[in-house]
């Protein structure tokens, strides 16, 4: 994609409290989807207590701001001390400061109470292109991104910071975001959702030129109001929690995606609606930190990818039959090629696996893979044999590579359970006798092979509950990819 290479900034170690108290300054949004009352919804998602000082009253909703009331200075100064004098905070977001005056009262209280981490969100740029800031303020704003912690810019505001012209490929934005960390010495996160295109990376950039990507794919909906300020507080959160900034990016990233997909169900407002910030809950997700069900963060996560899956034309085809016989073999001869590899991966799952009775259950699936499912292809394809297409290639590389840890490889091959258990459930309800794919549509839907997939995703959460947050987050990348892979396959077919 680009010449950006993966690599771990170096972050200071930070003690990490099991509920992070987050002060979030900014302005409001009477509709809930951005400024204040997103973040302290995302900070409430991420398992943080949350607190507001009020830089701005805007009166504004899903379509539009109307009207701005800015508070005096010293009203805001005593709202910070109000918080501070009381309460130890954990970490700081920064939002909608709209002058150099409030910049510099925001400044000030920093340098006084200097809280462990400080996040700045740099509100400088409408959504219509229009500059929010005076030459002053952004002077002002400027002097502040030196002195906090992680910067959060969206490529706009990123162009002004660094004085160039907005980016338009990642990688010039990758450039820009090293050119604006090495200035001031801060990380930034790099933010690709304003790219063209399908794929959504991200990316975050240490004061060293050091970039730690994560990739994504972009979610269509338009309803992606709060999406920057969501971002940015879920990113101090984490990290009181704890977490370093790429792991919290990893977590950050697939909450955010979840959010987004499930966005359109809201029903808020007839403009640009804000995303669902406790989608995670409403799907039983266990918990809302490091600690919730790692299987639900990810299923939800790749929402999107699912979505997509159900679009395609095979999987439609497949669920009303009307599925081209030669497409349908083509697919399925490509499958048993798969299966091949995939029963070998599993053996190392059960070579790696830490108990008997998993070890068990990884050596039963590469048996079944090897016997009842090739019996499946074999009674449609004969002796047909086909070379490996190259997304078969692709996604057992996956899965081989993923054979680098224990947690990381049954993340990596979860989705070959879920994804088709998902289909098969729902696709039963289609099947009927005269159904050309009935065995198919059978063999996915079977009590026995839900049971397998439920049992697939306990050891994943078990693995999940063992690991670092480094591991999960690698566990997380795996379980995105197969699904992508797994998307593939169905495209290409």
């Amino acid at each position: 994609m680009s010449d950006v290479f993966v690599a771990q900034p170096a972050t200071a170690p930070l003690h990490g409290r099991a509920i992070p108290r987050v002060l979030s300054i900014a302005g409001t949004d009477p509709t809930g989807g951005a400024g204040i009352q997103a973040d302290l919804k995302s900070i409430a998602a991420l398992g943080g207590y949350g607190m507001a000082v009020v830089t701005a009253l805007v009166a504004q909703n899903t379509r539009g701001v109307r009207e701005v009331h800015v508070p005096p200075t010293a009203f805001l100064a005593a709202q910070l001390d109000a918080v501070s004098d009381d309460v130890e905070i954990d970490a700081v977001k920064i939002g909608m400061l709209q002058s150099a005056p409030i910049i510099g009262t925001v400044r000030e209280w920093l340098g006084r109470v200097r809280p462990p981490v400080v996040v700045l969100d740099p509100v400088m740029v409408a959504t219509s292109g229009d500059r929010l800031l005076d030459p002053a303020a952004e002077e002002a704003l400027r002097a502040l991104a030196s002195e906090v912690d992680l910067i959060t810019p969206n490529l706009a505001e990123l162009a002004v910071l660094i004085r160039r012209p907005r980016a338009t490929t990642w990688r010039q934005a990758a450039a820009d975001a090293r050119a604006l960390a090495s200035a001031t010495g801060t990380a930034v996160l790099l933010k690709g959702g304003h790219l063209d295109g399908t794929e959504c990376p991200d990316a975050v950039v240490a004061a060293d030129g050091a970039v730690h990507e994560v990739a994504g794919t972009r979610v269509a909906t338009r309803n992606t109001h709060g999406t920057g300020c969501s971002l940015s507080s879920a990113m101090a959160t984490l990290r009181a929690g704890g977490a370093d900034w790429p792991d919290a990016l990893v977590r950050a990233k697939t909450w955010l995606t979840g959010a987004l997909a499930h966005a359109d169900a809201l029903g808020v407002g007839e403009g640009n609606g804000p995303i669902d910030h406790f989608h995670e809950q409403r799907a039983g997700a266990v918990g809302t930190g490091a600690a919730a069900s790692w299987s639900a963060q990810a299923w939800e996560a790749a929402a999107a990818v699912r979505a997509e899956v159900d679009g395609l034309d095979f999987v439609r085809g497949l669920a009303d039959g009307s599925l081209p016989r030669e497409t349908f073999l083509r697919y399925l001869a490509q499958d048993a090629l798969y299966l091949g590899e995939y029963s070998r991966v599993l053996a190392k799952a059960s070579a790696l696996a830490p108990s008997s009775e998993e070890q068990a259950f990884w050596a039963r699936a590469a048996e079944s893979s090897l016997v009842e499912e090739r019996r499946l292809h074999e009674s449609h394809l004969g002796t047909r044999s086909d070379e490996p297409a190259p997304q078969t290639r692709a996604y057992t590389n996956h899965l081989h590579a993923s054979a680098r840890s224990y947690a990381e490889l049954v993340a990596a091959l979860l989705p070959c359970f879920w994804l088709y258990t998902d289909l098969g459930v729902r696709l039963a309800a289609r099947r009927h006798d005269g159904h050309p794919y009935d065995d198919w549509l059978a063999m996915y839907g079977d009590p026995g092979f839900t049971a397998a997939t439920a049992r697939a995703a306990e050891i994943a959460d078990a693995a999940a509950q063992e690991a670092g947050p480094r591991e999960r987050a690698r566990m997380s990348a795996a379980f995105a990819r197969s699904m992508e892979h797994e998307r593939e396959f169905f495209a290409r077919a």
